[in-house]
């Protein structure tokens, strides 16, 4: 942990849609309380997902003390692609679904003037970043968990859905995908040399502990021991996978024999026609490489 420079002055970048609307007022709050605190704060809004990777990137150039992102883990994941590997920290108003960033390094999640606090405050901790590369050579950063397979097909199918908003747009999809439940084959391969390949229900790896607003799929997962955590769930039937699901948010589940647990610094998977979302994201379809790109990240946290 570091004391750091007081933070003077911030990019701020806001996604309106984020937390089902949350996000316009929770900025507009968070905007006044720096603003009384002192810090100068650039606000900037992108049109989709491809400019507020820009605009971030243009913050880190411009020299900010900070950029700060209003909005959940896929905001976070955006901003990370600006901030991965530079002295900039970033800020989070946690304005999300699940926010599990948010939930991990015990950011503040009641109010955005609190959060705000702990931004001008500028205390960091660096931690690190999953580095993914896909098929074609492109990378890309998270922070908490990505995953592959029965989570990533709800994913697929919940962006999918026009109806209905929020959360229940992902309950709906997880309906829909437990109806289609069957089993996947994978090959995943660690950086030892390890080989898994046999048929799954999901895998994850993990630099933090949870997704999916607090599942704790990787629950010995930290983010700062230069290794990744990966869970792989066996293919069950459906009885048993309805029982199994509960148990993922308390982290019971790796007492299940159906579940292996590793650490390892990087792994390839590979399943055909599975996709990989990370941090709540779309990433890239399967295969791709993972691993740890240590101390990556400043965090500005309480």
């Amino acid at each position: 942990m570091s004391g750091g420079p007081r933070i003077r002055r911030v990019a701020l970048l806001s996604n309106p849609a984020a937390g089902a609307g949350h996000a316009a007022p929770a900025a507009h709050r968070a905007v006044a309380r720096l603003r009384a605190l002192g810090v100068d704060v650039d606000l900037r809004e992108g049109c989709d997902p491809e400019d507020a990777v820009r605009l971030a990137r243009e913050a880190v150039a411009d020299g900010v003390d900070a950029v700060v992102v209003v909005g959940g883990d896929g905001m976070i994941n955006l901003a990370l692609q600006a901030v991965a590997g530079t002295a900039v920290p970033l800020g989070v108003i946690p304005a999300g679904t699940g926010n599990d960033h948010a939930r991990e390094y015990g950011l503040p999640r009641d109010t955005p003037e609190a959060a705000a606090d702990v931004i001008a405050a500028g205390r960091t901790r660096t931690v690190d970043l999953g580095r993914i590369t896909a098929p074609d050579g492109t990378t890309r950063w998270f922070g908490s968990v990505l995953a592959t397979g029965f989570d990533s097909l709800v994913s697929d199918r919940a962006n999918h859905l026009r109806w209905p908003r929020g959360r229940m747009r992902y309950n709906l999809a997880i309906l829909a995908e437990f109806a289609n439940l069957r089993p996947l084959p994978f090959r995943i391969t660690l950086a030892d040399g390890t080989v898994i390949e046999r048929d799954l229900t999901l895998a994850a790896v993990g630099n933090t502990r949870s997704y999916g607003g607090g599942m704790l799929i990787c629950p010995g997962a930290l983010p700062d021991d230069g290794l990744l955590d990966l869970t792989v769930v066996a293919a069950m039937p459906r009885l048993r996978i309805a029982r199994f699901f509960p148990t993922i948010f308390k982290g019971t589940h790796i007492q299940h024999p159906e579940v292996e647990t590793h650490r390892t610094p990087s792994l390839r998977i590979d399943s055909p026609g599975i996709t990989s979302y990370a941090d709540g994201e779309f990433i890239a379809p399967l295969p791709i490489d993972v691993s740890v790109d240590r101390g990556a990240l400043r965090l500005l946290v309480p």
